[in-house]
């Protein structure tokens, strides 16, 4: 994928990555900023995401009664997320409208108006996305996880934010973010699709390059301690699921052991899709832990998720318990085969087999134009585009000795916090 990849940098900073495809006449664009709830302090709590919300609200050269429909009427699709290490906005339109896109992106990197009214509208729907959020026992279980597990890091809060912040961020909190964290300097251009690169080059070095680079000082993210002792939490609440939730402190996405995690999680719960989106169709009824625990009637469900981070987040495994099984059993069968991964090596065949689900998972995620768009600005965020075209490679790298002498250190019970969730059968 690399070889037919264009990649520019503009004056004031931002950088631009093109890939062209003329399977079908589309475009996807993808503005990356490096900004998310990795970058929150105590009182903004959740103004990433909000400030995300705000950008779909007009500038006075697109104004929030026409916003919604300037791409729906060429026959195109946007939307945005926010994440821990990001923030992203996408079009995927017909070619012939990419001028559209990128004059849209361009002004709303600088003209957003911020008013009052939206802002207040704004605060009322994200407050009430909070609360639907924290009716969820899974929701509320991985955030109580997340600030157990992190103490110094940011990371210790979900991307909606809290609602004592929520209920208190200013216009003047939102707008200083806004102008902070979304100019070229802090920004990721991403395209695919049907297009020539150096006329487009040559369109955006006219739409952005006006926009002043503001300087991107190093915000200084203090990092996690090593944890010494396994964390446990119990909560209890309405629903009619026992869960349980195992996370461990895991390796940063621009590391070696990432990808040496990432063969153990598909060896244990199936495959990662790693992305917001994509992926999926893959069983994992091999997996040793379903194997375990579903099959032999402890649990309904068994899935793990790694997620690609800049810094050191978390591996976690959720059991979805059978409503006669007893907690502290289907915790030592999974403790069992944690166990087993670490005293025993792993036959090659099996690290086969759950390599080439983790390659399947990567393959139906990546499929598509906008896929594929995303994944180059997705990788440029916490390491360089040409992750995403090592990333096969580097799976096929990891090796039976690199699965044990990381398990012995990755799953150790001082590595870990666990969350058990009781229901209430209260509705």
């Amino acid at each position: 994928m690399q070889n037919d990849i264009s990649v520019f940098r503009l004056s004031n900073g931002l950088q631009v990555l093109l890939k062209e495809i003329h399977t079908t006449p589309i475009i996807s664009q993808w503005i990356w900023y490096r900004v998310g709830s990795r970058n929150e302090k105590p009182g903004i709590r959740g103004i990433s995401h909000w400030v995300e919300h705000l950008q779909f609200k007009g500038t006075e050269k697109y104004p929030i009664e026409e916003l919604d429909q300037t791409i729906s009427r060429v026959g195109g699709i946007w939307n945005a997320m926010t994440h821990l290490d990001w923030t992203t906005y996408y079009e995927t339109l017909p070619a012939e409208e990419i001028d559209l896109a990128l004059d849209l992106e361009a002004d709303r990197m600088q003209n957003s108006i911020f008013d009052e009214k939206e802002i207040a509208a704004e605060r009322t729907v994200v407050i009430s996305e909070l609360e639907g959020n924290e009716n969820e026992p899974l929701f509320h279980l991985n955030s109580a996880i997340q600030a157990e597990a992190f103490h110094v890091h940011p990371y210790d809060h979900d991307v909606i934010g809290t609602l004592e912040d929520l209920q208190t961020i200013t216009r003047d909190q939102l707008f200083t973010y806004y102008h902070n964290h979304y100019h070229p300097a802090n920004a990721i251009l991403s395209i695919a699709g049907d297009f020539n690169a150096a006329e487009l080059k040559n369109k955006i070095e006219r739409v952005f390059s006006s926009i002043p680079g503001e300087s991107v000082a190093g915000e200084q993210i203090p990092p996690e301690p090593p944890q010494t002792q396994e964390k446990r939490i119990e909560l209890k609440g309405p629903g009619d699921a026992l869960y349980i939730q195992i996370s461990y402190r895991a390796p940063r996405a621009h590391s070696r052991e990432f990808f040496t995690v990432s063969v153990l999680d598909s060896l244990l719960a199936g495959p990662s899709p790693l992305v917001m989106f994509g992926g999926g169709g893959i069983s994992n009824r091999t997996s040793r832990l379903y194997q375990a625990l579903v099959e032999k009637d402890i649990a309904v469900s068994v899935n793990g998720d790694i997620q690609a981070t800049i810094d050191p987040f978390l591996h976690t495994f959720i059991l979805t318990l059978n409503p006669d099984a007893d907690p502290l059993k289907a915790l030592q069968t999974f403790d069992d085969e944690i166990k087993r991964i670490q005293q025993e090596k792993t036959a090659p065949q099996e690290i086969e087999r759950a390599i080439q689900q983790a390659e399947a998972m990567f393959a139906y995620g990546s499929e598509n134009i906008t896929n594929q768009a995303f994944w180059m600005g997705y990788s440029s965020i916490f390491a360089e585009y040409n992750w995403y075209d090592n990333y096969l490679q580097s799976l096929r790298s990891v090796t039976s000795s690199d699965i044990q002498a990381l398990a012995q250190e990755h799953f150790a019970f001082q590595n870990r916090t666990v969350g058990t969730y009781f229901p209430t059968q209260e509705a």
